[in-house]
């Protein structure tokens, strides 16, 4: 029942304007939850009388997308989304921005609740901050997580090209146009090739931390944050306007990314005049939010910082006269601390303010510590790959080549992305580079780090020089494996937000391994190969015969799934023991080669974010080389497998879906929107739950097609 006050819904009296609504649905690691969200809502809008159309944004790209005749005869537009949707053609139009899970939790009140929705002024972006507010009910804490997490990791995206492109266009020109030079590190003759070269990676390196802070503010704040998060990140990174010697870095961008971000969110909220409404988000609101944030960092929070390096620097003064090896092991951690921060610039400019007193032991401690970083991070992408997205490892390998060249910058994108993980295990292996360093009495004539500067012949004692990179190198690879391991399995039994994949835009609903954010982990230990799994798993024989007659008749979902991947009930009682039996289930086709690596990418995705949808449905799935071509498995549970559930309700109806990496974009993805759209119909479902054995499941199923 709706009071005298509120708008009608529906069209039911005569004479009565039928309501036409608008959505849009998208959730950031794939198109499940994306597809079932819209066909919620359009059920729900049905029964109501109510005409919408409905857009979805998932895997396969855009479906069903709104017009702008849609748009300019809608009454209002849902947005359900976990993932940035361009708001900008609903100018003029109620809009109301939710979580896809409300979507699907809660479509009817979605539907009353943006007739009353305010007018949206014209931004642009996803408004992942305004979905959470928007948003009722429990879980408000959790929402605030996400979007502070997929805030970082839009920044990250965004930065990672110009750390790469800088970092390298700059280790490049020195090692072919540079030469050492006592008072000047690593030197490049003034107006030659190689020095224009260095400046264009300069730039590029001179951009990375406002563009940083700059997108983590859009993706909270839309468009009108973007530059006051560019401006203040490019402030922070400046140490002149605040007196310091060295600016905050890219933890300062991360700051003023969110600063700016919040801010604009609540000069937003601020009610003005109608006329001034339409130059808000273009002029008064990005003007006030700079100066403020500007100013703001300048006075109050760039000031202290001022302070504390300086008293730093003087303190560091006052221990050269005490062990090596603890000062080493200092000067190790303040440079690892921040890969060209402050604190990494106080240690540096310590070591090199030396060098011309001639005391060179101080610089060759920071030069053994300043590519540990890079050299760490870019290690750890190669001996465990399956912890990092193809992106995270091809930034690997720049950063191997940067920290060749002594630019610890190039572990700054790991950092980001996960500062509690990274940071500590760069800290350590920079501690134990400069503490073996210092113990050796190594030396560093210039005021440069890295392997290129013993090759160029600045560096005394060079074995143990190279000797305290290796060591301090391993030990920041192992131990970010280490503690990435233990973060993801510790998580592994809650929910966890779901990441942007790939730096900037969203994973394949079957991504087994996460985004920037943090991919999963995988078991202590190796994973070995079981070749002999799928053969212990496999029918008989005869029995082979038999249901290779039985698939060539009874193929659903375009072969992937067949009777030999069918159970009527799993014997776990489990999440993962779920998983495991129908991992065993894929194997018994024999395209699987590894049923371990099966398992554990699955278990990795789920660390991510529930698959469990809601509805008794649970679809869990995995991309990997572990299967040798698409494979669907399906079973029930009769008393339901809690699995984390939107609706709190136990999965008794179970999907598994397997595609090689290569088979990221195929038509299996199509097949899962058709799946998951399918679902939502009761009948359907309980036809599947009625079903009394594997071929009449199988003749349910093919309605799907």
């Amino acid at each position: 029942m709706t009071s005298p006050a509120d708008p009608p819904i529906g069209g039911g009296s005569s004479g009565q304007k039928k309501l036409k609504l608008l959505a849009v649905t998208a959730c950031p690691t794939g198109i499940a939850h994306t597809y079932m969200a819209a066909e919620k809502l359009s059920q729900a809008a049905e029964s109501l009388g109510i005409d919408m159309k409905v857009e979805t944004q998932g895997s396969i790209g855009a479906e069903n997308v709104l017009t702008d005749n849609d748009v300019r005869e809608a009454d209002g537009i849902i947005i359900a989304a976990d993932k940035d949707v361009d708001r900008s053609r609903f100018a003029g139009k109620r809009v109301l921005s939710v979580g896809v899970s409300e979507g699907i939790s809660r479509p009817e009140q979605l539907i009353k609740q943006v007739q009353s929705a305010p007018v949206h002024g014209g931004g642009a972006g996803g408004g992942s901050a305004e979905s959470t507010a928007a948003g009722s009910g429990g879980g408000g804490g959790g929402r605030e997580r996400s979007v502070a997490y997929k805030a970082l990791m839009n920044g990250v995206s965004y930065m990672i090209p110009f750390v790469v492109v800088g970092g390298l266009l700059i280790a490049i020109s020195l090692s072919l146009g540079g030469h050492t030079d006592p008072k000047g590190g690593l030197v490049i003759p003034d107006d030659s090739f190689w020095m224009h070269v260095n400046q264009i990676g300069t730039i590029g390196f001179t951009l990375m931390v406002p563009i940083l802070s700059g997108y983590i503010a859009y993706a909270i704040g839309d468009r009108p944050a973007l530059v006051p998060g560019m401006i203040g990140g490019w402030i922070a990174n400046t140490g002149e306007l605040y007196d310091s010697k060295a600016g905050a870095g890219f933890i300062g961008a991360i700051v003023t990314g969110f600063l700016a971000g919040y801010l604009v969110l609540w000069i937003k909220k601020v009610k003005v005049p109608k006329f001034v409404q339409p130059i808000m988000p273009i002029i008064v609101i990005p003007i006030i939010a700079t100066t403020a944030l500007g100013l703001f960092f300048i006075y109050v929070i760039g000031k202290p910082i001022s302070w504390v390096f300086e008293h730093l620097t003087s303190w560091l003064s006052g221990m050269t006269g005490t062990s090596a090896i603890l000062l080493g092991a200092i000067l190790g951690l303040m440079i690892a601390f921040d890969m060209g921060g402050p604190v990494n610039k106080t240690a540096f400019l310590f070591g090199a303010g030396l060098i011309a007193t001639g005391n060179q032991t101080v610089m060759g401690m920071c030069a053994a510590a300043i590519p540990v970083m890079p050299l760490g991070q870019g290690l750890a992408t190669l001996i465990r790959k399956r912890l990092y997205s193809e992106q995270e490892r091809e930034t690997g390998l720049a950063s191997l080549f940067m920290g060749f060249f002594g630019i610890s910058e190039g572990a700054i994108p790991f950092a980001a992305a996960r500062p509690a993980q990274v940071i500590p295990a760069n800290m350590l292996g920079g501690a134990v580079a400069g503490a073996i360093a210092g113990m050796a009495s190594v030396k560093d004539a210039v005021p440069h780090g890295g392997p290129i500067v013993a090759v160029l012949g600045a560096v005394g004692g060079v074995p143990m020089f190279f000797v305290a990179i290796a060591i301090g190198s391993v030990v920041t690879a192992l131990t970010t494996v280490t503690l990435v391991d233990l973060t993801e399995r510790k998580r592994s039994g809650a929910p966890l937000v779901e990441a942007p994949g790939g730096h900037g835009g969203p994973e394949p609903v079957l991504a087994g391994v996460g985004a920037t954010a943090g991919g999963a982990a995988v078991a202590a230990g190796s994973l070995e190969k079981q070749p002999t799994a799928s053969a212990a798993a496999s029918p008989a024989p005869e029995q082979g015969q038999e249901q290779q007659g039985q698939e060539q008749a009874g193929e659903v979902l375009s072969g992937y799934l067949t009777r030999q991947t069918v159970k009527v009930q799993l014997a776990a009682d489990d999440k993962e023991a779920a998983i495991r039996e129908m991992a065993a289930l894929l194997a018994a086709t024999g395209k699987v080669n590894d049923v371990e690596e099966l398992v554990q990418t699955a278990l990795r995705r789920e660390a991510q974010g529930t698959t469990g949808l809601g509805e008794e449905i649970a679809i869990p799935h995995a991309k990997t080389d572990a299967v040798d071509s698409p494979i669907v498995g399906f079973a029930r549970s009769a008393e339901g497998i809690e699995w984390g559930a939107l609706d709190g309700t136990k999965a008794k109806l179970i999907f598994m879906i397997s595609v090689p990496e290569a088979s990221a974009g195929d038509e299996h993805l199509r097949i899962l929107a058709l799946l998951s759209r399918k679902l939502m119909d009761t009948g359907f479902r309980e036809r599947l739950v009625a079903a009394p054995d594997d071929a009449a499941i199988l003749d349910v199923l093919r309605e799907v097609q």
